[in-house]
C-alpha cells in the first residue's frame, strides 16, 4: 500500500496544526511514498509551496486542491507536481497525471477505472463525515483507489486501499508506523 503523506497546517475547518509547515514536511518525506502539498489558501497552501517541496524531496509530489480548471492542473504541474488531485470531475487532458476525488458514490461509479481515484471520508462542503465511507466506495469502483481523511492511525486503514492519504493525523499516524 502507498502511503501519501499531506503536509497540511490548517484547513477551513478550524484545524490547525502544531506543528510548522517545515515540521511537517519532515515527517512526511521520512514515512511517505509520496508527498501531497496544499495549493488551496483555503488550506494555507500555495503553488509555491509545491515549489519549495520540489526542491526538498526526490519523492513524488502531489499537488493537493480542487482544481476546477485544467489550467490549475498545468500550474501545478509546472511548480514540481508530479499528480494533480481533481475533485468532482474529470479533466480534459493530463488526466493521466490527477489522482480524481468524486464528491458522490454516482460520481465514483461512473469513473474509468484506468483512472486513479481518491474517496475522502470528509465531505469539503461541510467539514463533516459522508454518509458513505471506504468500503462502500470499493464496493462501486475496482480501481485504484486511495482512502482520505479521518486517518489516525494503521488501524484506520481499510486492507483493500491501494494507498492511503493521511494529513491531519500525520503525526500520530507516524508513531503508529512505528509501532507496527
Amino acid at each position: 500500500m502507498q502511503i501519501i503523506t499531506e503536509v497540511k497546517t490548517a484547513s477551513p475547518f478550524g484545524w490547525r496544526s502544531d506543528k510548522s509547515w517545515d515540521e511537517l514536511f519532515e515527517i512526511a518525506d521520512k514515512i511517505g511514498d509520496m508527498i501531497s502539498v496544499h495549493t488551496d489558501p483555503r488550506w494555507e497552501g500555495s503553488l509555491e509551496l509545491v515549489a519549495k517541496a520540489r526542491g526538498l524531496t526526490s519523492k513524488p509530489i502531489l499537488a493537493k486542491g480542487i482544481h476546477a480548471k485544467d489550467k490549475d492542473i498545468s500550474r501545478a504541474l509546472a511548480a514540481g507536481a508530479d499528480f494533480v488531485l481533481v475533485v468532482g470531475r474529470v479533466p480534459k487532458t493530463l488526466a493521466d497525471r490527477c489522482l480524481i476525488e468524486p464528491t458522490t458514490l454516482d460520481e465514483l461509479k461512473e469513473l474509468p477505472t484506468n483512472l486513479k481515484a481518491v474517496w475522502n471520508s470528509r465531505d469539503l462542503r461541510t467539514g463533516g463525515k459522508k454518509r458513505h465511507g471506504f468500503s462502500e466506495a470499493r464496493q462501486v469502483f475496482s480501481g485504484w483507489l486511495c482512502q482520505a481523511s479521518n486517518i489516525t492511525a494503521m488501524t484506520d486503514v481499510d486492507p483493500s486501499a491501494d494507498a492511503v492519504l493521511v494529513g491531519s493525523h500525520l503525526a500520530g499516524f507516524a508513531d503508529s508506523i512505528k509501532s507496527c
